[in-house]
């Protein structure tokens, strides 16, 4: 991992200047709201720079300049768009990109006009990217963290999460929700997944989604990752938009919500060591997927 510090304006500038001087006369300024798998810079009013922060990260580099110019074309909302790869260079020890603004708000901070709809429009989105050929793409892996790889990948660490948490949560409860992920299996051919489907990846424009970034974590296997936002962002009836509008089985499903139990215990565990207040918020996941559970 590269101490995020030294990967700045600075670095950006350098690294343009060097091997894109074409654009050396266009302003580098910092984003709102800006990653932790990389750093992005914005180059003038049409470009971004993206700046991976770790060995893992930069593996993502190579298969969002393969996959996404691929993708784009097959799917419903505009997702980035590969302008440049740039070279390790300037000390910075990782390939780099360039790639298209995106106008928009992040869904975390953006007005959504209906919510429901937004459901409906996201539904749509992933199931034209499971339509997607997946013809020789990136299995699960390294690169992006294993997701569309089994949900067992991730069990010793969220059962390890449950024990140091005791009465923070319901543990039985979670094991029974937990079980029934576990019980279930992808059991089709490898689609086309987003691996990190989150309010912070999601672009709104008036009120509607209207983009998707960050294809880092993509890959091609299980689908059942791409659910978690059920629990994390919608709730209600847009929720179960969602998920009749969704192209998944019950268990697909039901794998989501181990996804989501996984994320949300590990990060509860954080929270609490460090007397965040933001524990609130993976202690709502939690609830939202067992309240979900229960209704089934």
């Amino acid at each position: 991992m590269t101490d995020r510090s030294t990967i700045d304006i600075g670095l950006a500038r350098r690294l343009v200047d060097s091997q894109f001087p074409q654009w050396s006369e266009l302003p580098i300024s910092g984003v709102e709201v800006d990653g932790w798998d990389n750093r992005t810079f914005r180059l003038g009013s049409e470009l971004t720079v993206r700046l991976p922060t770790g060995d893992w990260y930069a593996k993502q580099v190579e298969k969002e300049q393969r996959w996404l110019p691929a993708l784009a074309p097959q799917l419903p909302l505009p997702i980035p768009t590969p302008v440049a790869k740039g070279a390790p260079d300037a000390g910075f020890p990782y390939p780099w990109s360039v790639y298209r603004w995106l106008e928009g708000e992040l869904a975390s901070k953006a007005h959504v006009g209906d919510l429901t709809a937004f459901a409906t429009t996201l539904a749509g989105f992933l199931n034209a990217l499971a339509r997607a050929d997946a013809t020789d793409g990136p299995p699960p892996g390294e690169h992006n963290f294993f997701r569309g790889g089994p949900l067992a990948t991730y069990e010793a660490e969220a059962l390890e999460a449950l024990d140091k948490l005791g009465d923070e949560v319901p543990r039985e409860a979670v094991l029974r929700a937990w079980d029934d992920a576990r019980s279930t299996a992808w059991d089709r051919a490898p689609v086309w997944l987003h691996g990190d489907v989150a309010v912070g990846n999601l672009l709104v424009r008036g009120g509607r989604l209207a983009a998707v970034l960050d294809f880092g974590s993509s890959g091609v296997g299980d689908p059942a990752c791409d659910v978690v936002i059920a629990w994390t962002f919608l709730t209600g009836s847009s929720r179960d938009r969602f998920r009749a509008e969704l192209d998944v089985d019950a268990g697909t499903w039901s794998r989501g919500r181990g996804w989501a139990l996984w994320k949300a215990l590990i990060t509860l565990v954080g929270h609490l060591e460090n007397d965040s207040p933001d524990a609130a918020l993976p202690r709502r996941d939690i609830e939202q997927v067992l309240a979900d559970r229960a209704r089934d």
